[in-house]
């Protein structure tokens, strides 16, 4: 979750002297404007309050996300939109033959959402596994992450970690779960970040988005993030294939996958703390993809 050329320009405000509407103007931008590709307005002014509601809304962004996969999972033919399949559009003879494998379906998803992302989750994934998995002291672990390239360690958790979100969306796309479990997975792994960067979480360096957002979050501001994001799943979950009825044993289940998605980020976030002496913007992006890849995993074992 490194800034990187081409990505909104932001000036910190050493006042704080930002207005409440302006703090959310500014952080809903930077959500947005970071954590995806999708086009928006540069953030005015950044401080840490702008940084901490940044962290607060994004699941909503992980939401929009969803609704974007969810329309190439449409146009692939394995997602109603209301009673409506793309094929249900498509002569007799080119409908037949329409849906996409299961598998074809996922990996075409899962690049969407790099591109979406810009690959920067994943870029962060590659720096951590490199960095924790370097061997060396703090200060030379951060430098690697620092640097463009990918190592070895990083090259393996990418692969190894694509091919299990592919084969675990795949397994819910043909069990006709693929666009629910998108929008779990996605808004589940986005409140993995205000959860880090929850108060008594120290920044690794003091340069870099880390740095912004790492201990703002308040108790009653990750509660809010939780709050919203239950505003977000329950209505598009009514409206999503496989989730038209919000019975206990479903939200038992959701409950129990955004649980263990949650602790997978957790136990991310406690080994770089301990061994990097903070989280940086890389190790929030590696929780991402982490608590993203698990949900997905729990999901198909749940289901």
């Amino acid at each position: 979750m490194r800034r990187r050329p081409g990505d909104p320009v932001v000036s910190v405000d050493p006042t704080g002297d930002l207005s409440r509407r302006a703090v959310a103007a500014n952080a809903m931008r930077l959500s947005v404007g970071t954590l995806t590709v999708l086009p928006t307005r540069p953030p005015r002014l950044v401080d840490r309050r702008v940084g901490s509601w940044a962290m607060v809304v994004a699941p909503l962004v992980g939401a929009l996300l969803a609704v974007v996969a969810g329309l190439l999972l449409w146009l692939l033919g394995w997602v109603a939109v209301g009673s409506l399949y793309v094929t249900d559009f498509l002569p007799d003879r080119v409908a037949a033959g329409w849906r996409t494998n299961p598998i074809l379906a996922a990996a075409l998803t899962v690049a969407l959402l790099a591109v979406l992302t810009r690959a920067m989750h994943l870029d962060g994934l590659a720096d951590t596994a490199d960095g924790l998995g370097s061997g060396k002291p703090a200060a030379d672990a951060l430098e690697v992450m620092r640097r463009g390239d990918v190592g070895p360690f990083g090259v393996v958790t990418l692969v190894l970690v694509l091919l299990v979100q592919v084969l675990a969306l795949a397994e819910l796309i043909a069990a006709g779960l693929g666009l629910a479990g998108l929008l779990l997975a996605l808004v589940v792994s986005r409140l993995a970040l205000p959860l880090l960067c929850s108060r008594g979480i120290p920044a690794a360096r003091p340069d870099g988005l880390g740095q912004v957002v790492a201990g703002t979050v308040t108790r009653g501001r990750v509660a809010g993030s939780f709050a919203l994001a239950g505003l977000v799943l329950v209505p598009l979950a009514l409206v999503s294939p496989g989730w038209h009825a919000l019975s206990l044993g479903v939200v038992v289940r959701a409950v129990a996958v955004m649980a263990v998605a949650l602790l997978a980020a957790g136990l991310l976030a406690r080994r770089a703390t301990s061994r990097l002496g903070g989280i940086t913007g890389d190790v929030l992006g590696a929780s991402v993809e982490i608590s993203f890849t698990v949900a997905l995993v729990v999901l198909t074992l749940v289901t």
